[in-house]
């Protein structure tokens, strides 16, 4: 019998698979489809201190092997969501979720983080810090140990729950960075966020997204995602989450081999809304295929 539960911070999945942020809602449609609770979690809609309309459309361009997205960080804002949002997820979801929170300041990860906190039905908080940073000229939080650093201890003073960062890859030196937020408390990091990419219209001979450029994701960044897992996986003791470009239960063993404890599904998820279910169907397949057991006993195993 294939075991393929997982220990993330003290929190037991029944599988590592992960709906991402972004990609999944707060599992509300999802749930329409399938019984959801088949997941080892899921990543919510990446919520701000405030609520957020997004960016001018259009936000979306596709891509050979995946998509441009700018959306924006449209969402309700925090108190809505624990107002609205987490009591109506408690009646279809009924394990422990992950708390994506976004910021523009300190000040904003802190109130946000703090107010989710609390929420009962929140076993993670997963910080992107690859939003601008409005006191530092734009500069995302994420491109520099220095803030990282900063963010990770503002959230880690005002939680008790594991506090995941989540990173961007738009970096000369990501394992610099993961070790400063390890440096600085965080329980795990999240990785990777999207790349920064763009598509033009030959007709208009304009930029696709209204934003001009817009975060790349799908399976086209799969090998930047696992490269990046296996380097920081070699420099910091903490729990990884991996993401980026996974598709089929193959790549999460992979991503797990390169050091990842559980795995996010993005892109995917857009373009086939039964994709998580699939690849938790298939990996005891999978797992039987490449004569594993027990998945827990494989997180690393490439190094």
């Amino acid at each position: 019998m294939a075991d393929t539960r997982v220990i993330l911070s003290g929190l037991e999945l029944d599988n590592p698979i992960i709906p991402a942020s972004g990609t999944f809602g707060f599992g509300k449609e999802f749930a329409e489809l399938y019984d959801i609770n088949i997941l080892g979690s899921f990543s919510f809609k990446g919520t701000t201190k405030d609520p957020r309309f997004g960016n001018p459309t259009p936000r979306i361009a596709e891509c050979t092997a995946g998509m441009i997205n700018s959306v924006g960080l449209q969402n309700p804002g925090v108190a809505h969501v624990k107002e609205f949002e987490l009591p109506e997820m408690k009646k279809y979801f009924h394990k422990p979720v992950v708390a994506n929170i976004s910021g523009f300041s300190l000040e904003d990860y802190a109130y946000a983080c703090h107010e989710i906190d609390s929420e009962e039905q929140v076993g993670i908080i997963e910080v992107n810090i690859s939003c601008p940073n409005v006191h530092n000229g734009g500069m995302a939080f994420g491109t520099s140990c220095d803030a990282a650093y900063e963010v990770t201890k503002a959230v880690k003073a005002v939680t008790t729950k594991p506090v995941y960062i989540k990173l961007s890859p738009n970096v000369t030196d990501i394992v610099s960075i993961a070790k400063a937020c390890e440096e600085a408390g965080a329980d795990g990091i999240s990785m990777i966020n999207t790349l920064l990419g763009m598509r033009i219209n030959l007709n208009t001979k304009k930029p696709v997204v209204a934003n001009k450029m817009g975060g790349f994701s799908g399976s086209a960044i799969f090998p930047v995602a696992v490269r990046m897992i296996y380097q920081v996986y070699e420099a910091v003791k903490i729990p990884i989450i991996g993401m980026g470009g996974v598709s089929t239960a193959q790549d999460v063993i992979e991503m797990m081999l390169a050091g990842a404890t559980a795995v996010q599904v993005g892109a995917a998820n857009l373009v086939n809304p039964y994709v998580c279910k699939e690849i938790i169907e298939d990996l005891p397949r999978v797992m039987e295929k490449y004569k594993i057991n027990k998945l827990s006993d494989i997180i690393g195993g490439a190094h």
